[in-house]
């Protein structure tokens, strides 16, 4: 596919990912816009620390994406919006997973996790939107086996709802609908090939401001009652 895939696949990944997180109850531990602190030291640095995933630079992730995961599935070489759909799979769960699954559904052998040129032209001879919504349907069905499910499982449905919506407006030549996120819950808007407006802070400071006016509120009562008190 051309670069522009690229661009709105990695913009929309980067959304649904986020910024920096530590939850006890995922097994990536230490995380920042989808890169784990595993991952950081196998591609980016080998000593790395949480406080180097914490403050790394955007052009890493970028970099870690591309080399890593949209090269290694082949995406280039895929149907537009089967690309993104197998590279946000690959994100998610893993390249191995989502190779072996996309295998699969083309009646391949999935003793291997390799998309490789029988893979590639296999794809090319279906019905990308049907791949499309099978592969999101295993995906979906994967995630809710998980133990985590019930943790992270309302943000992965959203997740994976948006993908699915995205990458069948895709493989139409359609706009897609802007992405909602996976493990943050952050949602944003797209405005072209790789631009995005960030949502999600708008929020938080909504939030913020709620819970300021809360507090305010309760010390006039207390105030107000004490004054009636010493009267």
């Amino acid at each position: 596919m051309a670069a522009r895939s690229w661009d709105e696949a990695v913009a929309r990944v980067l959304a649904c990912e986020g910024g920096y997180t530590d939850h006890p109850a995922d097994p990536g531990g230490p995380t920042n816009r989808g890169i784990t602190l595993a991952d950081a030291r196998r591609y980016w640095k080998r000593d790395a620390t949480a406080a180097d995933v914490k403050a790394m630079p955007v052009a890493v992730a970028h970099r870690i994406y591309r080399d890593r995961y949209w090269s290694a599935l082949r995406c280039d070489e895929l149907p537009a919006g089967l690309d993104y759909a197998m590279f946000d799979y690959g994100v998610n769960s893993g390249i191995a997973r989502a190779g072996r699954v996309l295998r699969r559904l083309l009646q391949l052998s999935d003793r291997s996790a390799i998309v490789t040129a029988e893979v590639v032209a296999a794809a090319a001879a279906r019905d990308p939107q049907a791949l499309i919504a099978a592969l999101c349907d295993e995906r979906l069905a994967f995630l809710k086996s998980l133990r985590t499910w019930p943790v992270f499982g309302v943000g992965w449905g959203r997740r994976v709802a948006g993908a699915r919506a995205a990458a069948l407006a895709m493989a139409r030549g359609a706009p897609a609908a802007a992405p909602q996120g996976g493990k943050t819950g952050a949602v944003v808007a797209t405005t072209g090939a790789g631009a995005i407006v960030a949502a999600g802070a708008a929020s938080a400071q909504a939030d913020h401001a709620a819970i300021i006016f809360a507090v305010f509120a309760a010390i006039a009562v207390l105030a107000v009652a004490a004054m009636l008190v010493r009267r």
